[in-house]
């Protein structure tokens, strides 16, 4: 409950900062959070980032204003954060489908993005194991894309990756340079200010035994909170994640560290019904 609190001032404290120049540092502080566990929780609970909801918001409220008052659209624009009326222009066409002087006429009809709001449901029906690992710093070798979290973006991308690694052949060549016989699927570095993110398609290796000229990263050392999903593949791993954020963060006395995310597949039958992968996620104790 206490967490459902933080969240819910941390949340009336964004909406009261929608005219106004707004910190993830001062949100975060309001829950008591680290900025980069808000955003990762913001961004998994809600499936949007936390800039991405800020600017539908303002584009909402903007729109909500033209439509009701005769202010200047340049003076709108100014004062929802957007620095010239042309860049203002571009985004509110981008939500709308609209200019900004359309919204305007009678009866047209304007796009709202509500407000979001966070419940906790306590479910209490199923047990969610999970152990605590310390782990050295490991070397990772593989192939990446950039990709933004714009719009769930990354939710469709990422499967795509996943698919042309397989059809290419760069997974059997990475498995076939591991050092331990799995495959890795990496958050490797995250930009929750920009809403891009790093992800590899990788295994841990050492650089040297990779002749092919593969990207190479090193993951830090860190305490991981490391989760078993059995089951199908993407449905079941998908709701391993809506749980860890949903129920776990929540009710432990755990924060997301700001390192990567690693998803850890064994080799098998990722359709089968007793297939085992794992999610590894750095944290530190409160």
């Amino acid at each position: 409950m206490e967490w459902l609190i933080r969240m819910k001032e941390a949340m009336d404290y964004m909406e009261s900062k929608m005219t106004e120049p707004l910190r993830i540092e001062d949100v975060a502080g309001i829950a008591h959070v680290s900025p980069f566990h808000f955003q990762r929780m913001f961004s998994m609970l809600t499936g949007f980032t936390v800039a991405d909801y800020i600017r539908k918001r303002r584009l909402t409220l903007a729109a909500q204003e033209l439509a009701s008052s005769r202010i200047r659209v340049l003076d709108v624009a100014l004062k929802y954060g957007y620095d010239s009326p042309e860049s203002f222009a571009k985004a509110f066409r981008k939500a709308h489908g609209l200019t900004p002087s359309a919204a305007r006429e009678p009866g047209v009809q304007l796009k709202a993005f509500p407000r979001l709001s966070f419940h906790l449901s306590l479910k209490g029906d199923q047990e969610m194991e999970y152990k605590i690992v310390d782990k050295p710093a490991f070397n990772v070798i593989g192939k990446s894309i950039q990709v933004t979290c714009k719009d769930g973006e990354n939710f469709r991308r990422i499967p795509e990756f996943w698919n042309e690694c397989n059809e290419d052949g760069t997974s059997d060549e990475l498995i076939g340079l591991a050092s331990e016989e799995a495959w890795l699927g990496i958050c490797m570095s995250m930009d929750m200010e920009k809403d891009l993110l790093s992800y590899w398609v990788g295994v841990k290796a050492d650089e040297a035994a990779d002749p092919h000229g593969y990207e190479k990263g090193t993951v830090p050392a860190a305490s991981w909170a490391v989760f078993t999903s059995k089951g199908p593949l993407p449905d079941t791993l998908q709701a391993v994640w809506q749980r860890i954020y949903q129920e776990w963060f929540p009710g432990t006395g755990y924060q997301h560290a700001g390192g990567p995310e690693i998803e850890l597949y064994p080799p098998g039958d990722t359709t089968a019904e007793d297939y085992v992968c794992e999610v590894w996620i750095p944290v530190v104790k409160k």
